[in-house]
């Protein structure tokens, strides 16, 4: 019995030599894949930050257009273009021409704000995209 015993004893020892070499085998081809996945992914990252920079440069000048057009009054289209303190302006002068309507004065207003809208929306979108990018995007014209 002592000999089936031995030759058990080796048995389980060479099948826990193996399990553990499998097992290590194992381990590397995970941590290879892990490698694998991580550079992949910031690869992918890098791709995703490189498009997000890129985004918006020639679409600002179609949505900025179109925004000009249709809410100009309310100056929607420099808030686009992140021209903030005309926005505003353009804001305020519909608010005061709504508020003070029933007076002549905010029809006069109202039409300003909206004329200086469809102007600015028409400039928009027939300037050439450099011509556009130029002038308003990195020279910062602010009106017209």
């Amino acid at each position: 019995m002592s000999e089936e015993n031995k030759d058990l004893g080796d048995k389980a020892e060479e099948a826990f030599d193996k399990a553990k070499e499998a097992a290590k085998d194992a381990a590397e081809d995970a941590k290879e894949a892990a490698g694998d996945f991580a550079d992949e992914a910031k690869k992918t990252a890098n791709e995703f930050k490189e498009g997000i920079k890129n985004a918006g440069g020639d679409n600002k000048k179609i949505l900025a257009g179109i925004l000009g057009l249709i809410f100009g009054s309310l100056g929607v289209h420099k808030f686009i273009l992140g021209y903030n303190k005309e926005g505003v302006i353009l804001l305020i002068i519909t608010i005061v021409g709504y508020a003070t309507a029933c007076f002549v004065v905010g029809y006069f207003l109202l039409m300003a704000t909206w004329a200086i809208g469809i102007i600015e929306g028409i400039i928009y979108l027939t300037k050439s995209d450099e011509e556009f990018y130029n002038t308003y995007q990195a020279g910062k014209k602010p009106w017209f």
